[in-house]
């Protein structure tokens, strides 16, 4: 079965799903925001298979999400680091974190907290404009009052 691909569609949705629309992918990136940089630990904290991993690697590569860093000679070995476009990424994750949390709670979930205080952090997608919470229902799509 061939998979319909979204990467053309005008819609920032239909894109974004078309590279990591698949259960891997946002996972992969998790792990990299976590600190996984070599093959190996992706695949150890993963469990995922080697050709699945290394399928996905290569796509976020070629997607300018990480890039691949040799460490290691013989036999040849890279590591993978989070670009700017990567980084950008951690919006989304933060923003499914959210909903995991709010809609699909577990006692076991670690909590995401902040590196100098150690105080919980509890994501938010908010208007860059304004920094008002986004509420979908007083938004629509279409051209901006200029």
């Amino acid at each position: 079965m061939r998979r319909t691909r979204f990467d053309q569609w005008p819609c920032p949705i239909a894109r974004t799903t078309d590279l990591i629309g698949d259960w891997w992918t946002p996972l992969v990136m998790r792990q990299a925001f976590l600190g996984c940089r070599r093959f190996d630990q992706f695949q150890e904290s993963l469990g995922v298979s080697r050709a699945v991993l290394t399928t996905r690697l290569n796509r976020l590569v070629e997607e300018g999400m990480l890039t691949r860093h040799l460490y290691q000679q013989h036999p040849p070995r890279h590591e993978y680091r989070l670009t700017d476009k990567g980084r950008g990424f951690w919006m989304v994750l933060a923003a499914m974190w959210r909903w995991g949390q709010d809609w699909l709670p577990d006692d076991d979930d670690p909590e995401l907290v902040d590196r100098d205080t150690g105080e919980r952090v509890v994501p938010l997608v908010v208007d860059e404009a304004t920094g008002a919470p986004l509420d979908v229902r007083r938004l629509r799509l279409g051209s901006a009052a200029r």
